[in-house]
């Protein structure tokens, strides 16, 4: 880490996480998990074409928690699979969270496709799950990386680049935003990169993006039940309206939060702000009784 770096991040970068693999449905799953065993769990969702480094600065800015995140397959040091499927996903979250140490069900978090992956998992795991936040991900509309791998803007067969740094220099999000936290940025570009013949590459498969369906990601917001809350970036994919659409589809009783100066991956630019935003979420969760849903619709 460079000596310019801020001290929070020097110090939650230096805390070494406890990593592992677990095979779920055949395929080898990456998890890397923060704190305690037996204190309350939070599990950690990447967005598409990510992977658990997108969290593993923040992990331990949650020390009251048993933090776990994962790479999906087809990201990060998990396992490819022939062909991906939501079902897939959720199964690999609740997967992860078999033997992880957490003290009762999980609170998901999900930013952009891993809120779809999030809400798939909370229909399917029920009370298993203590809640979900879902961060900057439009749930009524199409998924950034998706809709940019199907015109072919982005994500086509990964290029093979001679070193990492002319790699970093390559590395973008889907969307752009305006601002990044330059040495987080550098961090989540560096974990991007897999060795291969002639120099580095990129470590997602390209297939994955045919596995989200956008409609049926909508229609199980109704079906989702316990606490849920959405977070929304200033700048990012969730405008007001979507998350109006959203909040009616949630029963009308899940607060949303939006986090000023934001972009779409709102950890690369406000990452304090984020966490202020989901501690005080958390907090509120541990002390207060949910509303009633107005619907829940099940199926």
């Amino acid at each position: 880490m460079e000596s310019d770096a801020p001290q929070w991040l020097v110090t939650t970068l230096a805390t070494t996480p406890e990593e592992d693999l677990v095979t779920v449905d055949g395929c080898s799953i990456h998890r890397m998990m923060w704190g305690d065993r037996d204190q309350p769990g939070l599990v950690l969702i990447h967005g598409g074409a990510g992977h658990a480094h997108w969290w593993s600065f923040l992990a331990p800015l949650f020390p009251q928690y048993r933090v776990v995140a994962l790479d999906l397959s087809g990201h990060g040091d998990s396992g490819r699979r022939p062909e991906y499927s939501i079902d897939h996903w959720t199964d690999e979250v609740l997967g992860v969270v078999d033997g992880a140490g957490m003290d009762g069900p999980p609170v998901l978090i999900g930013h952009s496709m891993g809120g779809f992956v999030a809400t798939a998992t909370a229909v399917k795991a029920g009370a298993d799950l203590a809640g979900m936040i879902i961060l900057d991900s439009p749930m009524v509309q199409s998924d950034p990386e998706v809709e940019a791998a199907r015109l072919g803007k982005a994500f086509g067969a990964p290029k093979v680049y001679p070193d990492i740094e002319t790699a970093i220099g390559r590395f973008k999000t889907i969307p752009p935003q305006d601002n990044y936290q330059p040495h987080i940025f550098r961090h989540v570009a560096e974990h991007s990169l897999r060795a291969v013949d002639g120099g580095v590459s990129w470590k997602f498969d390209p297939a994955l993006f045919g596995a989200v369906n956008r409609s049926r990601a909508a229609e199980l917001l109704p079906r989702v039940g316990g606490r849920v809350a959405l977070i929304r970036s200033e700048f990012g994919l969730v405008t007001e309206e979507v998350g109006s659409i959203m909040y009616e589809a949630l029963g009308r009783v899940a607060p949303v939060v939006e986090i000023p100066l934001a972009g779409h991956h709102l950890m690369l630019d406000q990452p304090l702000l984020l966490v202020t935003a989901l501690r005080a979420l958390l907090a509120d969760w541990e002390h207060s009784v949910p509303f009633p849903r107005q619907h829940i619709v099940r199926r």
